[in-house]
């Protein structure tokens, strides 16, 4: 029966928008079809707890405290701090916010070592890392203000890691004040191995494309594939092996506020990200000896240093302050069922705040397959000019508002106060349409959205693949005001 269901999936063709009287797939058939997408590679659905929803390896929810021991008895019970710990273990806090901030906003975790951190880093050197950009980076000669979209970035002929094949596209804010953001793609033909980093500037969302990663942590280990996300927090040791040859992917570097949930408002206590859909892994570590090297970001200048053992030691921890990873298929969409197009704000997935309510430092929204049911409605996005800057990106698929030109992997840069909108074919598409609902399927977009103007590099203007002509896109749209109340619509494909 399952065989049956996914063959009828790829039947239908990529793409298309499916009317709900036009073979309409089922829920089943929908989850099989984002599946297969995500899993080119044939990799195994993963292994679940059983009795549970709960992957093997990992916690559900989203701020919880944890806690979690890879050795029996190596958590100290009742107390954080003992005169000596279980195993030899040394008892070190990592905290994510001042020791006296709001008990909402408050973050630390306990971690029960091999060795102390000190013992993880010796003299540092300082190397480059000419393609990783920080705020504020200003180039004289690259003009932001405009509409930007790029092909996908390809693959370097050299040999590079998720940390070496960092290319930053935008900067925005000051990573010295710890406001606002860069925005990077990364490339990756090659594992880390015995390479070790963390980011005292920021924290990380990392967004897949293509290849799948084996992400080892201080907490322990994180399995991402493209459709899943995961944040790794501000000062948090890692290193990134490839589990498929190639790996290319999204990254938005937080200077600010950590990523939390949105406020849903009327909307409720459920949809958009569940907090139990959230993940986050169980302790592991690393007891190997042998020369590693430790790269440190640090107020946007790199350097490194080197240890003669693994830094990833820790056997046991407890706290809020840890990495964690969410399907994107998980989310719950809403939207109208009525008329009329709400504002993208209701597929926010993870938002950084600012001290402004509601105005965010960073939104990260997605546009995940969904139902479009609006009665005498324009569906797309409409024409928008915005206080926000917002960077796009595709995942897989297709974008509603783009059907031409916006390739998977591919980036769209609209600053603030700058108009876009749907493109010729999608605004004569959508205007020509009945009120039959339509399935958004074959699509998962997303975008890094930030109250500061965001800076194109030199990297992004002058070396990834620019769209020369992207902006050509509204060339085709018309005038169709003629003084009649219907106005001209002689030259559209189709009346409504």
């Amino acid at each position: 029966m399952v065989t049956g269901l996914k063959k009828l999936c790829w039947q239908i063709p990529e793409g298309k928008f499916r009317k709900a009287n036009s073979g309409t797939p089922s829920i089943v058939e929908r989850v099989m079809i984002m599946n297969e997408i995500s899993s080119k590679s044939n990799a195994p659905l993963p292994n679940r707890t059983p009795g549970t929803a709960t992957q093997i390896g990992y916690m559900p929810g989203f701020g919880n405290d944890f806690e979690t021991e890879a050795l029996p008895g190596a958590l100290p019970v009742g107390r954080n701090s003992p005169r000596r710990c279980a195993y030899g273990l040394y008892a070190e806090q990592l905290s994510g916010s001042p020791f006296t901030a709001p008990y909402a906003t408050l973050e630390r975790s306990w971690m029960y070592r091999i060795r102390p951190s000190v013992k993880h880093v010796r003299r540092f050197s300082k190397i480059e890392m000419p393609y990783w950009k920080s705020a504020p980076n200003i180039v004289r000669d690259v003009i932001s203000l405009g509409q930007y979209r790029w092909d996908p970035t390809p693959f370097p002929t050299q040999q590079v890691t998720f940390v070496t094949g960092m290319r930053s596209i935008t900067t925005a804010g000051d990573v010295g004040t710890q406001v606002g953001l860069a925005t990077h793609v990364y490339l990756a033909n090659q594992s880390m191995r015995d390479e070790y980093f963390y980011n005292a500037d920021a924290e990380l969302l990392v967004v897949p494309q293509q290849g799948r990663l084996a992400i080892f942590t201080e907490f322990g280990k994180i399995d991402l594939e493209p459709l899943e996300i995961c944040i790794l927090p501000r000062g948090m040791l890692f290193k990134v092996d490839l589990l498929d040859d190639e790996a290319r992917g999204f990254v938005c570097e937080n200077y600010g506020a950590k990523f939390t949930l949105p406020g849903r408002g009327p909307i409720g206590a459920n949809c958009l990200a569940n907090p139990r859909d959230f993940k986050t892994p169980v302790a592991w570590f690393e007891d190997r000896d042998g020369s590693c090297g430790v790269t440190v970001k640090w107020c946007g200048e790199f350097h490194r240093t080197e240890i003669d053992h693994s830094p990833l030691d820790v056997v046991a921890w407890h706290g809020n302050y840890a990495p964690y990873k969410y399907d994107l298929r998980h989310f719950a969409a809403v939207g109208s069922i009525t008329f009329d197009h709400p504002d993208p704000s209701i597929f926010t997935v993870l938002t950084a705040p600012t001290a402004e309510d509601g105005t965010a430092n960073i939104d990260f929204v997605i546009f995940p397959p969904r139902w479009l049911p609006q009665e005498d409605t324009f569906r797309p996005p409409w024409y928008h000019k915005n206080i926000m800057s917002e960077l796009m990106g595709n995942i897989h698929g297709q974008y509603d508002a783009k059907p031409q030109g916006f390739k998977p992997g591919g980036i769209s840069l609209h600053n603030c106060m700058l108009p876009h909108g749907p493109d010729y074919d999608a605004f004569e598409n959508a205007s020509s349409s009945n009120d039959d609902p339509v399935y958004l399927d074959n699509t998962m977009s997303f975008m890094f959205e930030t109250r500061y103007p965001q800076m194109v590099t030199d990297f992004a203007a002058n070396q990834a693949v620019l769209q020369d002509d992207y902006v050509d896109c509204w060339e085709g749209l018309q005038k169709r005001f003629d003084g009649t109340p219907e106005g001209n619509w002689s030259e559209s494909k189709q009346e409504p």
